[in-house]
């Protein structure tokens, strides 16, 4: 898992966390789920990638315990 969290940190795992929140917001809100309840929940939930990605920390290392690389 100590791997998993230091990819994460690093600058490849940011920039696909960043990714990952646009596709989530995408599909959230102009894609498949566009104009439902889940589809606004789906991109709420994109932001997060976002800002981990942004603040450059992964929830896994708080979730397992890990140490930002």
């Amino acid at each position: 898992m100590a791997g998993l969290i230091t990819f994460m940190n690093g600058m490849a795992g940011r920039i696909l966390r960043i990714v990952l929140g646009l596709v989530l917001i995408w599909l959230g809100l102009l894609g498949p789920m566009a104009g439902s309840t889940g589809g606004v929940i789906v991109a709420i939930i994109g932001v997060v990638p976002i800002i981990m990605g942004i603040w450059g920390r992964c929830l896994l290392q708080f979730v397992f315990g890990g140490s930002k690389a």
